[in-house]
């Protein structure tokens, strides 16, 4: 049996909209418990009693703020599960993401990565190609004697 396409757009809009009508949803709650009703509050008994006598104390934190800890582990891994899905070459025109991609790291001692748009260079490896500058000398005070004591001879090892 195959759906109409009403029914599968129905089910599409709330397969793809309910991660961000969550977020949407937490930060309209968020804005009224924490900014909204405390104005309202205030000018509530501002006008009906003449002066502010109570404070607006935060709905969401009764109950040792069990919305807010429960809100994050659903946008924490409803997150989790569209970096999953991302990952795994949903919604991006069925592009599959090869493994390692987007890392050119080597282990020290393992050999030289070369990128296209990096030059190879035969001194030792670092950002760029460019050579590791040596410190085994102090640099001269604008060609005058060396700044301090004569570098120590290095065994060989």
């Amino acid at each position: 049996m195959q759906k109409s396409k009403i029914q599968a757009k129905k089910e599409d809009w709330m397969n793809s909209k309910w991660r961000p009508a969550m977020g949407w949803m937490y930060m309209a709650v968020c804005v009224m418990d924490f900014v909204a009703f405390p104005i309202l509050w205030s000018l509530l008994q501002s006008l009906s009693h003449g002066q502010v006598t109570s404070q607006w104390q935060p709905l969401t934190l009764q109950g040792a703020g069990l919305f807010h800890i429960a809100m994050g582990g659903v946008l924490g891994l409803a997150a989790y599960g569209r970096t999953q899905e991302k990952m795994a070459g949903a919604n991006n025109g069925g592009i599959q993401i090869p493994t390692g991609a987007g890392t050119t790291y080597v282990p020290p001692g393992q050999g030289t990565i070369n990128v296209s748009n990096q030059s190879v260079s035969s001194g030792s490896p670092s950002f760029g190609g460019a050579p590791t500058p040596s410190f085994a000398s102090a640099p001269s005070a604008f060609g005058a004697k060396p700044l301090g004591p004569p570098p120590a001879v290095q065994p060989l090892l």
